[in-house]
């Protein structure tokens, strides 16, 4: 087990390497400069061009990209130094621990909620294939999968928002704070991050149910008169589950990525929001540094996931 789990660690973190070079290449292939969003027109006017190149030098924004990238990942790796933002002049590291409890605060709801009614919805569909609850689900299942979720968040401000005034429009407050207005900020939000993962459980538990239940040793614990509850929970779920459990990171992924479009939509001031206003105006210390840390959230979860379906399969320990 211990040799898996490293083996899945360095292929991680190998893959976080990828895309924190391909992620720091393409903000300085971006058009633009962002000494020109930092300076202000009037500042721009009384600067002289060696005043710019300083300025350049001063950011690291004159040397090549491959030695800009190996400079940054020295300090990532050895201080843990993101950089200062070129437009806040502020530590990178101290802006995105501000704002990184709202998304996981509110991505982390939404998991847990999308996986616990996803896989729920699922096992109830399989178990009453061909009724009408299975139609039902299913169907909202697919609609779930294919709908954007800055739309529906379009679509719940307008109809509990605005017609029927039940929730606020946008905004956050924390739970220490004050609970109850925490709690109603975070429905359309949590509800618009959840709806992928829950569509995308119910089809794959459903699907998994569907080919467990036709074994031979669930035929025969049927046949034995055990209850069908005794059948599901001992017998039928830990297999089922096998192949969701292999999406879960994936829909981590979905919901963590997600939040950069429904923490705009519904004006939260998370990761999410921070990540867009630094690309609009290539501040790139804070698009980097907040790709590696949502990267490193991203492989955790996946390396859980990735551990718990060896534990599931202990076939796949050996492999």
């Amino acid at each position: 087990m211990t040799a898996y789990i490293v083996r899945r660690l360095i292929i991680s973190l190998f893959v976080l390497l990828i895309v924190t070079f391909i992620v720091f290449v393409c903000m300085r292939l971006l058009p633009g400069d962002p000494l020109m969003a930092y300076l202000s027109i009037q500042q721009l006017n009384e600067l002289t061009p060696e005043d710019l190149e300083r300025l350049r030098h001063e950011f690291g924004l004159d040397r090549p990209i491959i030695v800009q990238y190996v400079d940054w990942m020295k300090k990532v790796v050895f201080h843990f130094d993101l950089g200062v933002s070129i437009l806040l002049r502020q530590p990178v590291l101290q802006l995105i621990l501000e704002r990184l409890p709202i998304t996981m605060y509110l991505g982390a709801v939404a998991l847990v909620i999308g996986s616990v009614l996803g896989l729920f919805f699922g096992v109830v569909c399989a178990l009453r294939r061909g009724a009408w609850i299975d139609t039902v689900f299913t169907f909202l299942a697919n609609l779930g999968i294919t709908m954007p979720a800055f739309w529906l968040g379009i679509l719940l401000i307008y109809f509990l928002s605005l017609k029927l005034g039940w929730l606020p429009t946008c905004g956050y407050t924390s739970p220490l704070d004050n609970f109850w207005i925490s709690l109603k900020k975070a429905i359309m939000p949590v509800l618009c991050l959840a709806v992928a993962p829950m569509a995308g459980l119910t089809r794959q538990t459903r699907s998994s149910m569907l080919e467990v239940i036709a074994q031979d040793y669930i035929r025969t614990a049927w046949a034995k008169g055990l209850r069908e509850k005794m059948v599901v929970m001992r017998h039928a779920l830990k297999n089922a589950l096998i192949p969701p459990v292999t999406f879960l990171g994936l829909f981590a992924a979905m919901v963590f990525g997600g939040s950069v479009i429904i923490e705009t939509v519904f004006n939260i001031p998370g990761m999410g929001r921070l990540l867009v206003n630094a690309v609009l105006e290539q501040d790139y210390q804070i698009v980097q540094g907040g790709v590696i840390l949502m990267g490193m959230i991203i492989i955790f979860l996946n390396l859980a996931v990735d551990i718990s379906y060896a534990w599931l399969d202990p076939r796949i320990r050996y492999r």
